[in-house]
């Protein structure tokens, strides 16, 4: 899978320019707003804001830390590791507007002093040896089809005994899926693999498994509280998913939902440590 692919799918060229207008919309401004009001386009990945601590709170982060958030998007999981425990991060992501546009919003919210985010691929990441005391990926692997390079990458920047929370999209068969999905409009884009896969890709680079746990019920739940919401709305919300995913949003997800609801996938936490 080419990168210039996965880059072209996520990028827009008016993404920064789509939230500030969500932002004007919510009646904010980008002095006023905050970090729970962007979490609706920041959080890419099932369950959102919600998914994201439930994650990260099992891996015991605290302001000594420094953190590596793997496609890091727009940086929302990195502001509200920073925001919340007060880690360092350094988030990475291929999509250059992602960047551009998280960089942007980190001044807004006046973490640009804990939240590094730069442009750089997973499998070469550019840090140093045991830089990192832990590392965190969102709904990422669907688009890297090489998880024994990504893991052992992983593992070459996390000090002895560093922790990664990973959480993601798996397939639990070989059963065709539906596309579009938000993270492939076909499967010629989509990496989509098993939790064998990803177990033995961790257990290969060095990780000891510490905990999995599958949120398929967890997703059912967070997609019934969006069907809801929008039904009970006049149109989009201003900040929301489509500000990223553009107009094939509801196609993407009401696909996702669908893949889920059939059994063929389902969203996995894993919780590893570096040995």
């Amino acid at each position: 899978m080419q990168n210039e692919t996965i880059v072209d799918n996520y990028s827009s060229g008016k993404l920064l320019k789509a939230i500030r207008q969500g932002v004007t919309a919510l009646g904010k401004t980008t002095d006023t707003i905050t970090l729970n009001d962007l979490a609706p386009v920041e959080e890419f990945h099932i369950g959102g804001r919600q998914a994201t601590g439930d994650l990260l709170d099992q891996i015991d982060l605290g302001p000594q830390d420094r953190l590596l958030d793997i496609g890091c998007g727009i940086g929302g999981t990195s502001r509200f590791a920073a925001a919340t425990y007060g880690a360092r991060v350094d988030g990475i992501d291929l999509t250059p507007e992602f960047i551009e546009a998280g960089r942007e919003i980190c001044k807004w919210l006046g973490l640009q002093d804990l939240v590094t985010l730069r442009v750089a691929n997973a499998l070469h990441n550019g840090f140093d040896d045991n830089s990192f005391d832990a590392a965190c990926m969102l709904h990422v692997g669907m688009n890297i089809p090489d998880k024994s390079a990504l893991f052992a990458e992983t593992a070459r920047v996390l000090r002895p005994g560093g922790r990664f929370a990973l959480y993601d999209v798996m397939k639990n068969d070989d059963a065709a899926r539906e596309y579009p999905v938000p993270w492939a409009t076909g499967p010629d884009m989509c990496a989509i693999a098993s939790l064998p896969t990803y177990k033995d890709g961790l257990i290969a680079a060095g990780f000891e498994i510490t905990a999995i746990r599958d949120r398929t019920e967890f997703a059912g739940a967070f997609f019934e509280r969006m069907k809801k919401g929008m039904q009970s709305s006049a149109g989009q919300p201003p900040i929301g998913l489509h500000q990223i995913m553009g107009a094939e949003t509801p196609a993407k997800i009401a696909n996702m939902v669908a893949n889920i609801a059939s059994g063929r996938i389902s969203p996995v936490e894993i919780i590893a440590h570096k040995v």
